[in-house]
């Protein structure tokens, strides 16, 4: 009896096994033999266009063009600040050296300063 026992649980150990296995086996493909073909990059060049047709070519601008005018900024931006600067220090040589400086005396250096910082970033790049 106990070898009956054993042999039907055995069968159904061996049953419960392929059942279980069957759905996986029956995932793959039948053909082995051939591998898997890569898929392409996103970033490639599409080969469906010839050399040359994919866009308009991107010409990168001149540094030479872009620096001479940066510079010319620079220039003016200095030449005002020169100015202002002028004008600060006529302002304060009016003003008694006792006496407590005006508001537009402190406000025509805030705006000095702000425009030394933005000369500043400018030559920065």
């Amino acid at each position: 009896m106990s070898q009956s026992r054993r042999s039907l649980f055995s069968g159904l150990g061996r049953a419960i096994g392929i059942l279980a296995i069957y759905p996986v086996l029956s995932a793959f493909p039948a053909s082995a033999g051939q591998t898997p073909q890569p898929l392409p990059s996103p970033h490639a060049p599409n080969p469906n266009y010839p050399p040359g047709l994919s866009g308009p070519d991107i010409i990168p601008p001149d540094k030479r063009k872009l620096d001479q005018q940066k510079q010319a900024d620079v220039r003016t931006d200095i030449e005002k600040l020169f100015g202002m600067v002028s004008e600060l220090r006529e302002q304060i040589q009016k003003t008694d050296s006792a006496s407590v400086l005006s508001v537009s005396v402190v406000k025509k250096a805030q705006q000095i300063e702000k425009l030394a910082k933005q000369i500043k970033e400018l030559a920065k790049g």
